[in-house]
């Protein structure tokens, strides 16, 4: 087979790499900065015993110590209220006695209590117990069906007090409130659940109570994947964090960096040994210390080739969220410094969930934006700190405009109208959502409220990227304002005021938007948090997944798995594929894990609360057989990690000419897929072109004739391309 690479633009054949400019600090700045942050966050994580808002146990004590000196005469809110802060420190059984002795104090008439007040004790009642079968079963005896719908196989409970202690308290709230009401529907479905745990679903539950069949299953068959977290070693037990796969440390395959947002919760480093396994080489790599993390994202800030990581800390605790930061420079093969306040990065901390990196400028190195969240209790304008090409950064957003003042929860660039210039769109949490465009002169123009961009209201990650492979970005944008309750009623058929849902907007390549959620079967009452895309079966269109829940307990929803139909229709495939995981779902990654060609999806699980800790899953991909070239980018002119770079892979698929459209990014908005682009071709034999378009000034480069199933390397300006040495492996071991 011929293979050759024609260069459009630059004329030039041979390239070599822009050497990174000197760093403004030295290695003696480098490990004070990394000192000062180990520091910092250790004080964190001793403060956050007692005052952290979701960890600490200050109001617990507190709530104790009222009802201690109330004794019989404490009012039912201030028993609840007590229980849910025991029961979310895991002090479980507290919680249950608490709420127990509230409820017989209402039966008996000790206190005052409306029809609602006994309806919330028994429904947390209910909930309480739940959670002790959650505790008991899918926490102390993990398998890798656990938690997964429709609950089966290793997934029953074989220690049943939490749930037959559960059901008849959902009974009585089912019994004591109106079809339709919200307690209603809640307890209804986690009737359902309860019931399905203990291997008596449907028949255990009574026929007007049950949820249709549909719920629990899938409208189209799909290949299952299985979760093979446990056998690799990678089924952590925590709270909520987020994930980076990508090759850290220069062999090619694709390692893992997990998060976890407790204070204390170590940052770990995966590395994948290239046969299937993975070893824990957190401590090799210089992270231990570095601790919290709500997500994390994966750049090359200063040019050298390697991966760095940035960190977000200090989301949901409003005032309380002015925690550092960390930008971690990789020193190569996955050792780390924590350079944040020798970068300038550190000088003043907002409470921040995510952040996205593109050359904002075309300068040629990665800028910086970080979302944080503007609440009534602290000003926290967003952040576009520009790349000083020599380490270090400055904030430059309020000059730019992009500093939103919102509740972020998630950014995204993007050229929408094709002009060169990389535009930013803004999703937040309670107020309107922002899409900036770039004028090209360091200014962006918010247009969300023109276009009619700026719902949904209450919104959560968002993404750039092409679903049905026109050409043209679209960008998607999850909402955040429903619950089980809102679930129950949609697979029920009942009528309800309609939380908002999805939006999908379809781009026209010229800075229109049309929303096309509807049209394409994505506007499901969903809830997630957690989200991020990749092209599942290798068909060449992008399927997604949302990590679904929120804080409170009762929010166990399946996470959900969307099957992208040829562009043309969204499919959820979360019960059949095996994905429709009940615990909070957070970080999600789709990456090659094995090298054998198709995507694996890993999840970060666990709530906010100590007390909701879940195990992370692997999910692996069974394949489709169908073909596939994955394809690293390497920046000279423009950024080395490539990102913003335009790819478009044209091939005849079984007699059809078809065309793959993908930007260089980590994807979605919790959680980061490798930077490493891979292109589902279907039966293709051979790509007839691949061409890029670099991000720093347009420039083409087409490469022709290329083989399937490889991964290469094309490096900006040189003529072809390089084979990077992976052979396909066993998770678990084994080629």
């Amino acid at each position: 087979m011929s293979i050759r690479a024609a260069l459009l633009v630059p004329s030039v054949l041979l390239a070599t790499f822009a050497v990174p400019a000197q760093s403004k600090f030295d290695a003696k700045a480098r490990q004070q900065s990394h000192a000062r942050m180990v520091r910092e966050l250790a004080d964190i994580a001793v403060r956050a015993k007692s005052d952290h808002k979701y960890h600490g146990d200050a109001a617990a004590k507190a709530l104790w110590a009222e009802l201690d000196q109330l004794g019989a005469k404490a009012p039912w809110k201030l028993r609840l209220d007590a229980a849910l802060a025991h029961l979310r420190l895991g002090a479980t059984q507290t919680g249950i006695d608490i709420l127990l002795g509230a409820h017989d104090a209402l039966a008996k008439g000790t206190i005052d209590g409306d029809v609602d007040a006994k309806n919330a004790i028994r429904f947390y009642l209910g909930m309480a117990w739940l959670r002790r079968a959650e505790t008991d079963n899918c926490c102390a005896r993990n398998t890798p069906e656990s938690c997964i719908l429709p609950l089966q196989g290793g997934a029953i409970h074989t220690a049943t007090e939490g749930s037959t202690n559960s059901i008849p308290w959902f009974l009585e709230v089912i019994a004591n409130t109106p079809a339709g009401d919200d307690w209603n529907l809640r307890a209804r479905w986690l009737l359902n659940l309860a019931n399905m745990t203990l291997g008596k679903w449907p028949d255990g539950v009574r026929e007007d109570l049950r949820l249709p069949a549909n719920t629990f299953s899938s409208a189209v068959p799909f290949p299952k994947f299985t979760n093979v977290a446990k056998k690799l070693g990678l089924a952590t037990f925590g709270m909520l964090g987020g994930v980076i796969a990508d090759d850290f440390d220069g062999d090619a395959d694709l390692d893992l960096v997990v998060s976890c947002w407790a204070t204390d919760g170590q940052l770990r480093y995966w590395r994948n040994d290239g046969d299937g396994t993975f070893s824990d080489r957190t401590q090799e790599s210089g992270l231990v210390g570095i601790t919290s993390g709500i997500d994390v994202f994966q750049t090359d800030f200063d040019n050298d080739g390697d991966l760095d990581v940035f960190v977000c800390r200090g989301a949901w605790l409003y005032d309380g969220g002015r925690h550092p930061n960390s930008l971690l420079e990789n020193q190569g093969s996955g050792t780390f410094v924590d350079v944040t306040f020798a970068a300038g990065l550190g000088e003043v901390h907002y409470p921040t969930s995510t952040c996205q990196w593109a050359d904002v400028d075309n300068d040629g190195d990665l800028d910086l934006y970080v979302g944080n969240e503007t609440s009534p209790k602290i000003k926290a304008p967003n952040q576009l700190f520009r790349n000083e090409g020599d380490g270090t950064f400055f904030d430059i957003g309020e000059r730019a405009g992009v500093q939103n003042l919102g509740y972020t929860k998630g950014v995204a660039f993007g050229d929408f109208d094709g002009d060169g210039n990389v535009d930013l769109y803004v999703s937040n949490l309670h107020d309107p959502n922002r899409l900036y465009r770039n004028a090209g002169n360091g200014r962006f123009v918010d247009i969300a409220q023109k276009q009619g961009m700026h719902e949904p209201i209450e919104s959560f990650g968002a993404w750039f990227w092409d679903y049905d492979n026109d050409g043209a970005r679209d960008l998607f944008c999850a909402a955040y304002s429903t619950g089980i309750g809102d679930v129950a009623a949609w697979h029920l058929g009942l009528p309800r005021p309609h939380p908002e849902v999805m939006r999908l907007w379809h781009g026209d390549g010229k800075g229109g938007f049309t929303n096309a959620a509807p049209a394409l079967g994505i506007d499901y009452p969903a809830l997630p948090m957690g989200a991020n895309f990749g092209d599942l079966d290798n068909d060449g269109f992008l399927d997604f997944y949302l990590g679904t829940g929120d804080p409170y307990y009762y929010s166990l929803m399946p996470n959900l798995m969307y099957w992208n139909r040829g562009g043309k229709q969204f499919v959820d495939v979360s019960m059949a594929g095996g994905f429709g995981h009940l615990q909070k779902g957070h970080g999600i990654s789709f990456a090659d894990l094995d090298s054998d060609g198709d995507l694996d999806v890993f999840s970060r699980q666990g709530g906010a609360y100590p007390g909701d800790a879940a195990y992370d899953c692997v999910f692996e991909n069974p394949g489709f057989g169908n073909q596939w070239l994955a394809v690293q980018l390497v920046g000279t002119h423009s950024n080395r990690a490539a990102i913003g770079a335009h790819l478009h892979a044209e091939f005849d698929d079984g007699g059809t000419l078809r065309s793959v459209h993908r930007d260089v990014g980590s994807g979605g908005c919790f959680g980061a897929n490798p930077l490493r682009q891979h292109l589902g071709l279907g039966q293709a034999k051979t790509v007839q072109t691949l061409t890029i378009r670099w991000p720093r000034d347009g420039k083409v480069q087409v490469l022709r004739d290329l083989p399937v199933g490889r991964t290469i390397r094309v490096v900006e300006g040189q003529e072809g391309f390089t084979e990077l040495a992976l052979q396909a492996v066993k998770l678990g071991g084994g080629r």
